[in-house]
């Protein structure tokens, strides 16, 4: 057994090279923007980062577990719709709309895994495939129960306060939002460093046929990250609908490519079996700096796509180093 010193320990993991590309986005907008670290500000940027990070966090352990979802951006509207139409076009109580939501969430998910299982397709395939027709549900189904391309407002609907009390609440000095993404990441870092199931997650992401030979349950391992994935689409969906009180059918499309960025950038290999939640926490929060940080210094937000291309290149080059490191090192 070789000993190896907390640098490079720190060096070889997956969040290292976005770590880095954080503090240097952080500094960046310090020294440019104006008040980009106010106490407002900050709290701003946390609460950006928050509503990529709880998707991307999901969709970052489903490309550990070597699948994508491109259907990610668009079931986050879905299940925003699912409760407010339901509640709304039958007079429940919000929270029916909310569990039933939950339901038809885990359900897309299920799908797409046993597709996934089953055909021996591409989940790029099945997932697109799922994007298309989430899409055309989003704006057939609003449009036809509520003749225009947006849902009513629940804002008055028995269960709303509390509803909203849960997902889309202020706790000073930050959003509810915030608190639940640190609780995720917490879980999610657990499961993979601390649970049999983070390594079946590795281990099918890295090497699925020798996981299979290993006992490891491949089909349902990958079955549960969609579901998991579903699971983030549905809670963030709910704090649309509590925060905004309406939803815009068309809402989500390229979201799904936000969610990827930021677990790249957090870490995570596109060939699967490699990266971080933490990972994937901070890949979101140079997001939300980056979005937040270009408003602060009064920069035309065209630049944005431009900031996160750049990002998106350069920690692609900076992860592939820190795995050869890590590869190295062992």
């Amino acid at each position: 057994m070789v000993r190896r010193s907390l640098l490079r320990r720190g060096i070889s993991r997956p969040e290292f090279g976005s770590v880095i590309g954080a503090v240097i986005v952080f500094v960046f907008f310090a020294v440019v923007a104006d008040g980009f670290i106010g106490p407002s500000a900050l709290a701003n940027t946390l609460y950006a980062s928050s509503t990529i990070g709880i998707m991307a966090l999901a969709v970052a352990l489903l490309m550990i577990g070597g699948e994508f979802d491109l259907s990610a951006g668009v079931a986050v509207i879905t299940a925003a719709l699912t409760a407010t139409l339901l509640s709304y076009q039958l007079t429940l109580n919000i929270w029916v709309g909310v569990v039933v939501s939950l339901a038809v969430s885990l359900a897309i998910g299920f799908v797409n895994g046993v597709l996934v299982i089953r055909t021996g397709l591409p989940s790029f395939i099945i997932t697109l495939a799922m994007f298309l027709m989430l899409t055309g549900l989003n704006l057939g189904m609003t449009k036809l129960l509520t003749g225009n391309v947006a849902s009513n407002s629940v804002a008055d609907m028995d269960g709303f306060a509390s509803a909203q009390a849960v997902f889309a609440s202020d706790v000073l000095p930050v959003k509810v939002t915030v608190l639940w993404w640190v609780v995720f990441v917490a879980f999610a870092t657990w499961l993979l460093l601390r649970t049999k199931v983070g390594n079946w997650i590795y281990a099918v992401g890295g090497a699925k046929e020798s996981a299979r030979a290993a006992s490891v349950p491949v089909a349902w391992t990958k079955i549960g990250l969609f579901m998991g994935v579903q699971f983030a689409a549905w809670f963030s969906g709910m704090h649309l609908v509590f925060a905004f009180n309406t939803i815009q059918s068309g809402e989500g499309v390229g979201n799904e490519l936000l969610y990827i960025i930021a677990a790249v950038i957090g870490g995570c290999l596109l060939t699967g079996g490699y990266g971080s939640a933490i990972g994937a926490a901070v890949g979101a929060l140079i997001f939300g700096m980056a979005s937040q940080g270009i408003v602060y210094a009064e920069w035309n937000s065209d630049w944005f796509k431009l900031f996160l291309g750049v990002m998106l290149l350069g920690a692609a080059v900076v992860n592939a180093w820190v795995r050869k490191r890590a590869e190295a090192s062992r």
